[in-house]
């Protein structure tokens, strides 16, 4: 009776040991636990998107502006998503208007903008703060894992797969440089 009992003890734990890893696989890494409303979605009941549906790939984040002399860049942003978005790349846009009121408008006058004037087709979130005390979570967190915050737009944030590590890039790296390609090709080809 008491070999019975042990085994189905050690049998209990071995399935709250295996379930409490299937949950620890699952669950969100705290950079993509957050929900942001999208873009193209309209007021007055935006609904909000979790970036945890991002969990196991590796994100590229961008705050984003209109009329910035580093608006061409949403052109190989959407490139390089196009090339690498089969193997786990995604692109994230945030529009802000936080550098020079270069980003004025409206989230559906943004949303037409990207659409119609660079065919951006990656996800976009709706306008917010990437800087100050009214940044965005995301962008805190970022910011604070690695003690660089954006000081124009176009500043870049690469999450790897894990959701562990993360890189960053100023607005002057374009999205074809040679380093930042070799960077997300690397964080692409790499497993949690």
């Amino acid at each position: 009776m008491k070999a019975i009992l042990r085994s189905m003890a050690l049998a209990a734990l071995l399935l709250a040991g295996a379930g409490a890893a299937r949950a620890a696989e699952g669950a969100c890494p705290a950079l993509l636990n957050h929900s942001f409303a999208r873009l193209q979605d309209e007021a007055p009941q935006p609904q909000p998107q979790s970036l945890c549906q991002y969990k196991g790939k590796v994100v590229l984040v961008v705050n984003t502006a209109s009329y910035c002399g580093f608006t061409g860049q949403y052109d190989g942003l959407e490139k390089m998503y196009a090339k690498y978005r089969e193997q786990g790349l995604v692109v994230i846009g945030f529009p802000s208007n936080d550098f020079g009121s270069q980003e004025p408008g409206s989230n559906k006058e943004i949303a037409e903008f990207c659409r119609l004037t660079y065919g951006v087709k990656f996800p976009m979130f709706a306008k917010s703060d990437v800087v100050g005390a009214a940044a965005n979570p995301l962008y805190r967190q970022l910011a604070a894992a690695t003690g660089e915050k954006p000081k124009w737009n176009f500043h870049k944030y690469l999450i790897d797969r894990s959701g562990q590590k993360v890189m960053s890039f100023p607005s002057t790296t374009a999205p074809d440089s040679r380093t930042f390609v070799a960077a997300v090709e690397k964080a692409l080809a790499e497993r949690p």
